[in-house]
């Protein structure tokens, strides 16, 4: 059975699209409307770049969404691709936003919107240089918690993403990842410093959390016409209010993005379709269970190539 997965920060790149944009006049329509949603040049800035304005969280949310989505839409048009019976749609934190759209729970309008705010609201919960998060290459989950709680007292990290076997991010203050970063050396554990802008997924972003919760409880949302995996919980949403909830609650939580995937799994998923920028999940998934078929859809070559 297939399941769709949509991708977050980090697979961002100026030009990515493009041949989407090109190629078919929609997509181009779609990158309009964006432009008009979000009230800045959002297409241009996906196009033309700069690279660095492109990587703030303000502007990659929408960005990567916007793709994934034009993505969805050129194989909803041009091929059988949505006629199939999908086990599940899942995205790694902001590729939620995606999944939940595509799948029918929201509109373009709110995910445009709703992300051009979480974005917002990410970047300025701390102040831009005093987060960031540190990649641990090579340790269990559990062992890695045992880690932060024991030494929570000294160096104040948080685990914010378990992405597959042995590949862990953790947020936090940049004076206090650097601590953490030397307690993990001494203990010869690989750590590598990520290019992000803000401390995501962990109890710093509070304050945007609570403006995120006042907009999304006035939402109108659906029950999604495919099943979605929730971030927080690893199953699948069950109504158009626990949508709500969990989206707030997705701010502060750790992605559970291998359990996630074991969970689809476990439910019968044996292949795993990336629509969006990059292979980030294709990677995360392989290492997770190599078993199972991993395909990935970001430009339009990749659409003549896909067999399903």
């Amino acid at each position: 059975m297939i399941s769709v997965v949509f991708p977050g920060q980090g697979s961002q790149k100026v030009g990515m699209g493009s041949d989407f944009f090109k190629k078919f006049i929609y997509v181009k329509h779609i990158f309009n409307y964006a432009d008009e949603i979000l009230n800045y040049k959002i297409s241009d800035l996906i196009l033309n770049g700069p690279q660095e304005k492109l990587n703030q969280t303000t502007f990659t949310q929408p960005a990567i969404y916007l793709i994934g989505y034009a993505i969805s839409e050129v194989l909803r048009k041009e091929t059988n691709f949505f006629k199939n019976n999908f086990n599940f749609f899942a995205g790694h934190s902001l590729g939620e936003y995606t999944a939940l759209t595509v799948a029918n729970a929201i509109t373009l309008e709110q995910g445009l919107t709703l992300l051009k705010i979480r974005g917002e609201s990410m970047q300025s919960a701390v102040p831009f240089g005093e987060g960031g998060m540190l990649a641990v290459l090579g340790i269990e989950t559990d062992d890695i918690k045992k880690i932060i709680k024991e030494n929570f007292n000294n160096i104040k990290c948080y685990l914010a993403n378990d992405n597959s076997n042995g590949q862990l991010i953790i947020s936090g203050k940049n004076i206090e990842l650097q601590k953490f970063a030397n307690l993990l050396k001494e203990k010869n554990i690989k750590n590598i410093k990520l290019p992000v802008s803000a401390p995501f997924h962990c109890e710093l972003m509070g304050s945007a959390t609570a403006k995120m919760e006042a907009i999304i409880k006035n939402q109108e949302m659906s029950v999604p016409q495919y099943k979605v995996v929730s971030n927080v919980t690893a199953k699948e949403y069950k109504s158009a209010e626990e949508i709500k909830e969990l989206l707030i609650k997705q701010i502060e939580s750790p992605v559970r993005w291998r359990e996630s995937i074991e969970h689809m799994i476990e439910q019968g998923s044996n292949t795993f379709i990336e629509i969006g920028p990059g292979k980030v999940l294709s990677g995360l998934i392989k290492r997770i269970n190599r078993e199972v078929k991993v395909l990935n859809i970001d430009a339009v070559e990749d659409i003549q190539d896909i067999k399903i």
